[in-house]
C-alpha cells in the first residue's frame, strides 16, 4: 500500500485483508448465551421465591448473585473468553458493569492494591457513575418541584 494511493483504493485493500465476520453465527451466540444469563438470573429469582422471600428481596438477591458471579468469572479470566464468544450476549447490564469494574482492577493489580486495583477500578465505570448519580439527582429534583 502506498501513501499516495486513493482513499478507494486504500479502501479496497482494507476490504482484502480484513476477515470476514460470520453475522448470524455471532448474533445467534449473543442470543442464547444473553437469553442464558437472563434464565440464570431468573432461576435464582424463582429459588429466592420458593425460599418466602418477598419480590424486592428477590430482585436483590438476583442483583448481588449476578454482580457477584460475573466480578468471579472475570476473576479467574472466563469471563473475558465467554465475552470473545458470545460479542453482546455478555452485555447483560448488570454483568457487563460488574466485569467493566473489575477487568482494569485486575489488570493493574501488580501495581498495589491503592495505586493499581483502587485507581484503576473506576476508569470505565467512573463516568458511568458520575453521569448516572448526577441525572437521577436531576430528575429527582424536576419531579419534587413539578409533580
Amino acid at each position: 500500500m502506498n501513501p499516495t494511493d486513493s482513499p478507494k483504493e486504500y479502501g479496497e485493500y482494507v476490504k482484502k485483508k480484513a476477515p470476514n465476520s460470520p453475522i448470524l453465527k455471532d448474533c445467534f451466540n449473543a442470543f442464547w448465551v444473553g437469553g442464558l444469563v437472563c434464565c440464570i438470573g431468573q432461576l435464582i429469582f424463582f429459588f429466592c421465591k420458593y425460599k418466602g422471600l418477598d419480590e424486592t428481596s428477590c430482585s436483590t438477591v438476583v442483583s448481588i448473585s449476578l454482580i457477584a458471579l460475573a466480578i468471579f468469572l472475570s476473576a479467574i479470566n472466563v469471563f473475558n473468553r465467554i465475552g470473545k464468544f458470545a460479542g453482546a450476549g455478555t452485555i447483560v447490564p448488570i454483568t457487563g458493569f460488574a466485569n467493566s469494574i473489575v477487568s482494569p482492577a485486575m489488570e493493574y493489580k501488580s501495581e498495589g492494591y491503592v495505586m493499581g486495583v483502587g485507581a484503576k477500578m473506576f476508569t470505565v465505570a467512573g463516568p458511568v457513575l458520575v453521569y448516572g448519580i448526577s441525572a437521577s439527582v436531576i430528575v429527582g429534583l424536576l419531579a419534587c418541584l413539578f409533580l
